[in-house]
Order: C-alpha cells, then structure tokens, then sequence
C-alpha cells in the first residue's frame, strides 16, 4: 500500500508541475526535464508513469474536466437554470485564476502545438448549451433570445478559444 500512495502522490505532483509548466511556457516549449524537476522526482519517475509530454497533457486536461464535472453538478442544485449558469460561470472563472491544472487544462485545449480538441471546453460547452435550453423551456430567456444563438457567446466569454 506504502508503494502505491507514493506512486499516487509522484503521479499527482508531475500533473500539477505540468500544468504550471504548461500554463507558463505552453505545449511546445514545456519541456518534460522542467516538469519534471519542477515535481522534484527523475525523468525516469515521469518517464514510469507518462510514456511522453502527450500523456502528461491529456493528463492534465482529464483533470481539469474532472474538476469542471464536480463544479457544474455542484451548480445545479442551485434552482433554476439561470442561477446555475451564474453559479457556475463564477466557479469556473475562480478556478481559472486559482487552480493551476483547470487554467491549463483550459489552455491546452487551444493550443494547436498540443493538437487535442480539449475535453474540458467541449464538456463546458455542452454544460451551456444544456443548461440554457433548459432555461429557455423554462421561459428564462428573453423574448426573441434562444439557447442556440446564446450558448457560444456565453462559451466565448468564459473561456479561451479553441
């Protein structure tokens, strides 16, 4: 058991050094000696638990939509569909600042060197275009405003382009 928790923590101390590398340098010039280093454990450790700078990445956007996963089911106790797209909205933009591995794996998603469609974008996406279609059948939205023509502009100001 002594094993696995140190292999569990090596593995989660490389995905928070890669994103603040990536986050810092980006896709292309993060290099896997920087994360590594910055996790303080060997190439070989890294090289143990991500075959490339790839894994690392897609690592790191599972992360992030983990966490955009956990923030939005937590908005939707809020009531109405409009509070949770403004609880939400809130939580991830926190996050963004605050939280290393969602800002990255945000970033990652518009990375082209990275050349990954970003999981974590496309789950928000979808979250915005399900949350508002159901604030429209609830008659939330204004008169002559629909949740096909809202949805990428709330998706636009939230988070960075693809």
């Amino acid at each position: 058991m002594v094993k696995q928790e140190r292999a569990a923590r090596t593995r989660r101390a490389l995905v928070l050094a890669a994103a603040e590398v990536f986050a810092s340098e980006g896709f292309a010039l993060a290099s896997l000696s920087a994360i590594s280093r910055r996790a303080g454990v060997s190439n070989g450790a890294l090289h143990f638990h991500f075959e490339n700078k790839k894994a690392l990445a897609d690592a790191v956007q599972q992360e992030a939509a983990a966490s955009v996963a956990r923030m939005t089911g937590l908005a939707e106790t809020a009531g109405d569909a409009l509070q949770a797209l403004v609880n939400a909205t809130h939580g991830l933009m926190s996050r963004i600042a605050d939280d290393s591995v969602v800002r990255a794996g945000f970033e990652l998603c518009g990375d082209p060197s990275h050349g990954r469609d970003g999981e974590p974008r496309r789950q928000w996406q979808e979250w915005i275009e399900v949350t508002l279609a159901r604030a429209e059948q609830e008659g939330l939205l204004a008169e002559g405003v629909t949740s096909g023509r809202l949805a990428p502009a709330v998706v636009a100001a939230t988070v960075p382009a693809a």
